[in-house]
């Protein structure tokens, strides 16, 4: 269905794809992987809209009907009050409304021939989506994604997973043959995680999907695509294989560097000899054999052993708060008999209080009033809610719109960040991966991956002692989701976190505060993993993945170590662990 062939693209700051090359068949699920800011989406629209870009070498789509697109940012006009039975319709109506005219021109035209084909057309494209059946299909595709009864529903009312998700609905239904989705996870909570993934699963078309997601990636795909420094990847197999062939490759290609640092130092020895010699006694003899052997070490250097794929650096991510004066604000926050409504009751008398250094994660169903409470604590204006003495702010949005102006350059957006220079802004963001190019480049340019990173690079500078997050790890790519991870364990803070990235919660937090009955209740993690794997996950999932997880670190410690062999060793039991668990 797509072809690119040498495929070359670049911006004005920045180089994209480098003669990249990539086929999708009919009926593969592919997932499209890389960090963020590498050109995903870019490519995305390129292939929704090549006629508005300018690039070298081929792209060649084939694809019958419409393509299908699911955005990375969800948008709900809020003037059109819209049913979610009525989005779904729309393009079944649509179509039945254009059949019925045409019938009815057919009585009345001198032009038969032509209503007659335009008919004919229409209804075949009507046919293609299974019209006949539409209104069943909606309820059944509600159904599977856990949102049966929701057809009456506004769409102004639903949360951002859930309208994600009934976006997903809505293409895998009106475009079946080719979708594309950019991170159609992100917001999802649990259950409708799962749902996405019986849908994805599920679908008879072509599916090339953006995600950071590493559940949907375990589960979901049969292709990967992964750009990484200009350059793509293409692999026919599932993601754990691909994720296992990568470490194959680290180890190897690190035990091939390991012997060509080895070569040329000896070779940097050998040239300083010669350097200081052919200084001390004029001879043309030794000039030559030192030009011969500087050429000889610039070889060396330039072949040395590199992978855009393998050697990928996650941003350093540093969060901290300023040092706070013995027994002050020991309870951080103090929540008492707090409510929310809107058009029905969200939360109700709900009373909690966080202590300091405590990591605490709200998790539960879309549409339960979570970030809600996280606006209401920041904005400090509900009497339920108390702050400690000087206790210090900070605050992660799903919005990157209100915490930037996106239409000002990352520069621009920093100047309130406490730097003395410029120099200073670019030298602190290349540490989160951003390029000096990038610095000069509007917010409204960079990923939604990128913009998540600034943030948490502009709250490291605020030195709070409560970090308010809402959803972090959304749009991060994974790299990026393991620095956060480690930087929520070292932050000798208190974080109260919204999130539905299992992970994330089940890695660096003290406790759940979980959402049921209109309230919140504390759970602990070692049950809340229990709760979470019951519900939603096969049984053994959680034991496969703590086992992977910890011949994967084994296996990095090994290498920083440079032991290659036993890097090796254990490699081969992860590659055991894998076939058992994946057949």
């Amino acid at each position: 269905m797509i072809k690119a062939e040498n495929l070359s693209y670049s911006f004005p700051h920045k180089e994209l794809y480098n003669k990249i090359s990539f086929t999708l068949e009919d009926d593969v699920h592919c997932a499209f992987i890389g960090t963020n800011g590498t050109g995903k989406s870019t490519l995305v629209n390129m292939i929704l809209h090549p006629e508005e870009y300018l690039y070298d070498g081929k792209l060649i789509i084939d694809v019958p009907g419409r393509i299908g697109y699911v955005s990375q940012f969800y948008t709900v006009d809020e003037e059109k009050e819209v049913t979610v039975f009525d989005y779904l319709s729309e393009e079944f109506v649509r179509l039945q409304d254009k059949i019925n005219q045409l019938c009815e021109e057919m009585g009345v035209t001198e032009h038969l021939e032509e209503v007659m084909e335009e008919y004919q057309t229409t209804l075949d494209e009507f046919n293609a989506i299974d019209g006949d059946f539409y209104e069943s299909n909606i309820h059944k595709q509600l159904k599977v994604a856990g949102l049966a009864g929701y057809e009456d529903q506004l769409l102004t009312s639903l949360s951002g997973g859930e309208f994600k998700l009934v976006q997903a609905i809505r293409e895998m239904m009106i475009s079946p043959k080719f979708i594309i989705m950019d991170e159609p996870d992100v917001f999802l909570d649990f259950g409708h995680l799962n749902a996405l993934c019986d849908l994805i699963n599920s679908h008879k078309g072509t599916l090339l999907v953006i995600t950071h997601n590493r559940y949907l990636l375990n589960h979901c795909f049969n292709k990967i695509l992964h750009l990484e420094n200009t350059e793509m990847q293409e692999f026919d197999g599932n993601y754990v294989d691909y994720n296992f062939a990568l470490l194959q490759m680290k180890i190897e290609q690190q035990q091939l560097a390991a012997a060509d640092m080895e070569e040329i130092e000896r070779n940097r020895k050998i040239v300083e000899r010669l350097r200081n010699s052919a200084t001390a006694i004029d001879s043309a003899t030794r000039g030559r054999s030192l030009h011969a052997r500087v050429s000889l070490l610039e070889r060396l250097e330039a072949r040395k052993t590199r992978s855009p794929f393998v050697d990928i650096k996650q941003p350093k991510i540093v969060l901290h708060a300023e040092e706070k004066e013995e027994g002050e604000w020991e309870t951080v926050l103090q929540v008492e008999d707090y409510n929310v409504t809107f058009d029905r009751e969200i939360m109700e008398h709900v009373s909690f209080s966080l202590q300091a250094g405590e990591k605490v994660a709200i998790v539960g169903p879309n549409g339960t009033g979570k970030t809600t409470l996280l606006r209401d604590i920041m904005k400090g204006e509900n009497p339920a809610i108390r702050l400690g003495e000087n206790v210090k702010m900070a605050y992660l949005s799903q919005m990157h719109g209100e915490v930037f102006d996106e239409k000002a350059t990352v520069l621009k957006n920093f100047e309130d960040a406490g730097f003395d220079t410029d120099a200073q802004v670019i030298s602190y963001l290349e540490t989160y991966g951003f390029e000096k190019e990038l610095i000069y480049s509007p917010i409204s340019e960079l990923s939604g991956g990128e913009k998540n990173l600034l943030q948490l690079a502009k709250i490291s500078r605020t030195g709070a002692g409560l970090l308010l997050l809402d959803e972090p790890t959304s749009h991060l790519d994974t790299y990026s989701q393991l620095a956060l991870e480690q930087a929520i364990a070292d932050y000798n803070g208190t974080v109260l976190m919204v999130s539905h990235d299992f992970y994330t919660v089940a890695n660096c937090m003290d406790y759940v505060l979980l959402t049921e009955n209109k309230g919140l209740r504390k759970v602990s993690m070692r049950k809340f993993r229990k709760m979470i794997y019951a519900d939603h996950f096969d049984k053994d999932y959680l034991e496969y993945e703590q086992k992977k997880k910890e011949l994967e670190n084994r296996i990095a410690f090994a290498l920083q170590a440079g032991k290659y062999e036993d890097a090796k060793r254990i490699s081969e039991d992860l590659e055991k662990l894998l076939q058992k668990y994946n057949g």
